[in-house]
C-alpha cells in the first residue's frame, strides 16, 4: 500500500514537472510570457507605423523575439527604411532592430 503510494506520488511529480517544463524558455522557443511582451512590443510598432503619415504600414512586416525586433517588407527609399528603423528603437521593450527591408 506505501509503495502504491509512492509510485503514484511519483508519478504525478514527474507529470507536473514535465508540463511545467514545456512552458519554460529555450533559446530558440519563448516561454509564454515571453510570447505575450513580444506580441506587445509588436502592436505597438505596427502601431507607431500607422500613426507615422510617411510610412506605408501595410507594406512592412513586424516580428519579435525576446525584444529583438526584425522589419521586412518593401520601402520606396533607403531614406524611409532608416525612419522605421527610427521609430521602431523608440518603441519600449525594443532591445534591437534587425532591418531586411528591401528597397522597391
Amino acid at each position: 500500500m506505501k509503495l502504491k503510494k509512492l509510485f503514484s506520488g511519483t508519478v504525478a511529480a514527474a507529470a507536473v514537472a514535465l508540463l511545467l517544463s514545456a512552458c519554460a524558455p529555450t533559446s530558440k522557443q519563448e516561454g509564454t510570457g515571453g510570447y505575450i511582451d513580444d506580441t506587445v512590443v509588436t502592436t505597438k510598432v505596427k502601431t507607431e507605423f500607422l500613426r507615422d503619415e510617411t510610412l506605408k504600414a501595410r507594406e512592412i512586416n513586424v516580428e519579435t523575439f525576446k525584444g529583438r525586433v526584425q522589419l521586412s517588407g518593401f520601402v520606396s527609399s533607403p531614406q524611409m527604411a532608416n525612419h522605421a528603423v527610427e521609430v521602431t528603437r523608440r518603441v519600449p521593450g525594443v532591445k534591437s532592430v534587425v532591418n531586411n527591408m528591401q528597397i522597391k
